[in-house]
């Protein structure tokens, strides 16, 4: 062949011959350096024993385990296998926050012989389109002197600024806006892109105050009315507890407490945000109560607390302590959180074992309202894996007046489950503050998604309640809903708890 070719051309030729093998060999030797270094290194370190008895080859181990999870996602979990959120459910939601097609086709993937699977009691007569009803609007804290008239039954839970991107909140607030359902700040404090796009504001107050604390951490009235000026600013809620991490504080990381994070929370710049593990001034419900009047009073604003319910007692204290003061020192809505709530960070012995899930607490609580004849007077939120029709009618059967999600919200956001809340390497931007990643997260885009996922979420609850029979969601009751037991034979909800809500 060289023959063939001119003589400067061949010598060219031979020439990057002799360049590839001398980097052919380059590259070999110096991945068998770096293979001998690490085998070197294996067989001397003595923290990791599959790596001390398997140099080199036992660091695939580690590798594949953390890859694990994502390949799980895509490749080998079933549709409704996955958690904390299934393929099936997430998939509604990104398709509900796109407004594309959410039909089905083929039959349900769902197994309706699962013991706790909720089955809805449809009608031979459902509700025609032109019996619909607007849903109604309920006044919580009709007393107070800014009462606060909510259209929404389905609005979004608590996620602070911090543990949330800035371009996360800003979509947030906008798509609330548009949506018509207000947005809890989460215990972070309120920043000025919740403000933003003009919703209406639900302020928690968590454990630590933030943005309502002085110089020494205690709750400070004149913060609290400076945070009441705004007009958008609804309703205070006092943080007990959250269902991921119930007799725990929030978590925020050194690396994502900036100085404008500071700010809004009044801390140090720079150092881990971890919140006390309870309200130090309140230690019974005498306590709790004085607290929610003295936050009312101040503000003038409706006023209630956060709590994961782990047993029925206290609330029998609460209960006669309120009767006994007065059903004006009632708070005027509780938020019922579920112990499979989430959060960015949370230990796993809480996560996992502490709290009574939403099932089994919210018909507790309701139940325990009407017996104290409190059930008009507290209105009940409540939270916890609500981020489907089914699971939003659920809840509204049982007793809930609203339903919040955050979750579900994140979702909307293009949130896919990666499971880095808490590394601030989140991939799609929403719970991260590397400038990188935050900026494939455009707000005025995710505005409408968030918008879009709850008018689609709402509406197709009312699908449910049409087929009940009803005329909208608020008009559903227990006997509309039936669980599947242990034996496959489903019971309806009235009899299972003995009572229907009012």
């Amino acid at each position: 062949m060289s023959s063939l070719l001119p003589e400067g051309i061949s010598a060219l030729l031979f020439t990057a011959l002799e360049l590839m093998a001398a980097f052919f060999i380059f590259t070999i030797g110096t991945l068998a350096a770096v293979v001998l270094v690490m085998y070197i290194v294996d067989r001397n370190q003595t923290k990791q024993t599959i790596r001390r008895n398997y140099p080199v080859i036992g660091r695939f181990r580690y590798l594949f385990e953390h890859v694990g999870e994502f390949f799980r996602q895509y490749f080998f979990a079933m549709d409704r296998e996955e958690l904390p959120f299934n393929r099936a459910q997430r998939s509604w939601v990104y398709r509900a926050a796109k407004n594309i097609d959410s039909t089905v086709a083929f039959g349900s993937s769902k197994d309706l012989t699962k013991p706790g699977s909720i089955i809805f009691v449809n009608t031979p007569y459902p509700t025609l389109e032109k019996d619909a009803a607007e849903t109604a609007p309920v006044v919580i804290g009709p007393d107070c002197d800014k009462p606060f008239t909510a259209k929404s039954i389905v609005n979004i839970s608590g996620m602070s600024y911090g543990a949330l991107s800035k371009p996360a909140v800003q979509a947030l607030s906008r798509g609330a806006k548009m949506a018509g359902c207000w947005m809890n700040t989460g215990e972070g404090g309120l920043s000025p892109w919740h403000l933003e796009g003009g919703c209406d504001i639900v302020f928690q107050i968590g454990t630590a105050k933030y943005g309502v604390r002085d110089a020494n951490g205690n709750l400070s009235t004149e913060k609290l009315k400076a945070i009441a000026a705004h007009d958008n600013v609804r309703m205070f809620e006092i943080k007990l507890s959250q269902g991921a991490k119930p007799g725990k504080g929030g978590i925020l990381p050194a690396a994502k407490v900036s100085a404008e994070i500071a700010a809004i929370r009044g801390i140090p710049e720079g150092e881990a945000s971890i919140s006390p593990n309870r309200h130090p001034e309140i230690t019974c419900a005498e306590d709790l109560l004085d607290m929610v009047a003295l936050v009312r009073n101040t503000t003038g604003k409706p006023t209630g607390f956060k709590f994961v319910l782990g047993g029925p007692e206290w609330l029998d204290e609460l209960f006669t302590a309120i009767k006994q003061r007065g059903v004006d020192s009632a708070p005027d809505f509780v938020t019922l959180d579920s112990a499979d709530g989430g959060t960015g960070a949370a230990p796993m012995s809480l996560i996992d074992d502490v709290g009574l899930p939403i099932r089994e607490s919210l018909p507790i609580l309701v139940d325990k309202l009407i017996a104290y004849g409190l059930r008009e007077r507290i209105r009940v939120v409540c939270s916890g894996k609500l981020i489907t029709p089914s699971a939003v009618a659920t809840a509204i059967c049982v007793g809930a007046d609203f339903v919040v999600s955050a979750r579900g919200f994140m979702f909307s956001l293009g949130c896919i489950q990666a499971l880095q809340c808490n590394k601030n390497t989140c991939p799609t931007g929403v719970t991260t503050h590397n400038p990188r990643l935050q900026k494939g997260l455009d707000p005025t885009n995710k505005a409408v998604r968030v918008c879009q996922y709850h008018h689609n979420l709402q509406h197709e609850v009312e699908v449910i309640a049409h087929s009940c029979g009803v005329a909208e969601p608020r008009l559903l009751r227990r006997h509309h809903a039936r669980r599947v037991m242990e034996n496959g034979q489903s019971v309806s909800l009235d009899k299972l708890y003995q009572r229907e809500h009012l």
